[in-house]
């Protein structure tokens, strides 16, 4: 199993790009720094310390950029080499074009993704044409690159100041996807509006003050999925659902661990919800085809008080 990239946050990410970068251009890459335009670059001027090639090394001005996601990607998904306007790359020629007019003569590119011999070439192709660089200018790193200079230097985690517990909040979004799944049939059983709206339980207005979540905000959540409530109650109090009962309560038990783990005394629940919901979205399809649902279950967990701070664990 290799490194988990995914899980890292932004400013992680970069950080172990510049010691990787480090081993390939030498001790002089300069970290991570915003630019004028609002993106962030590390810098290496000088003679790289053998790469491409100790015959042939680059020279001058390289400008290394790190592109993070939190999913599973390649760099041949449209969303990050489509010729579209809102790709990753399409967005990133803008800025290069930019800083070769500042003096840039060596372009590298990192990305937590998979990069196949295909997609390197057609990126290449198209990074040459639009920024006038020769092509072995150019260098594209995925995971595979990534992996290997973990493998050639074990200790760039710790050599770029990471901490396990500094991460971002991650959940397993397998877990919650195969309960979302399996309630999701559940609910398509039962009529529209059928059901009545379970009534919120009577600590809710103390949990909600104990974990920072709004008013607004809940009165929202309630607005939204109070008529799915008791149908997740319901599947999962019965005996048969009992697997997936196991696996709703290990899902839970992750969540409200690295919730206590992460985050900050400042930061509303509002705010946390939102980041949960669109990470499990971004990482899992399934999850994403099931959004409204996957909010109910969440939700869920809050409400019954599976995840969050409560009155009696405040208490205690």
């Amino acid at each position: 199993m290799g490194y988990p990239f995914e899980d890292l946050s932004a400013g992680q990410f970069e950080a172990f790009v510049v010691q990787a970068a480090r081993l390939k251009l030498g001790k002089g890459v300069q970290g991570f720094a915003d630019g004028v335009d609002g993106g962030r670059d590390a810098r290496f001027e000088g003679t790289a310390d053998g790469f491409p090639s100790y015959a042939d090394p680059w020279s001058g001005i390289t400008i290394i950029q790190a592109k993070h996601t939190n999913g599973y990607g390649h760099f041949s998904d449209p969303d990050f080499s489509g010729n579209g306007d809102t790709s990753v790359i399409s967005k990133e020629i803008d800025r290069a074009k930019k800083l070769v007019a500042q003096g840039m003569q060596n372009y590298m590119v990192y990305s937590n993704r998979r990069l196949t011999a295909g997609a390197n070439e057609a990126i290449l192709d198209r990074l040459s044409s639009e920024l006038g660089l020769a092509r072995k200018c150019i260098h594209l790193c995925g995971i595979e690159s990534l992996d290997e200079a973990l493998r050639e230097e074990p200790r760039i985690p710790h050599l770029a100041g990471m901490s396990p517990f500094d991460g971002p909040l991650i959940v397993s979004s397998r877990d919650l996807a195969e309960v979302v799944e399996a309630v999701a049939a559940s609910v398509e059983a039962v009529a529209d509006g059928r059901l009545a709206p379970p009534v919120p339980r009577t600590r809710l207005v103390e949990k909600n003050e104990l974990n920072a979540l709004s008013e607004e905000y809940s009165q929202r959540l309630m607005k939204q999925y109070a008529s799915l409530l008791r149908t997740i109650k319901d599947f999962l109090a019965d005996p048969i659902n009992g697997r997936v009962r196991e696996t709703y309560e290990a899902c839970a038990e992750d969540f409200d661990l690295k919730i206590i783990a992460h985050r900050e005394e400042h930061q509303t629940f509002d705010r946390a919800f939102n980041y949960l919901t669109d990470l499990l979205f971004a990482r899992d399809t399934l999850l994403a085809r099931n959004k409204r649902l996957t909010r109910a279950i969440v939700f869920y967990m809050y409400w019954d008080c599976d995840i969050g701070r409560s009155k009696d664990a405040v208490s205690e």
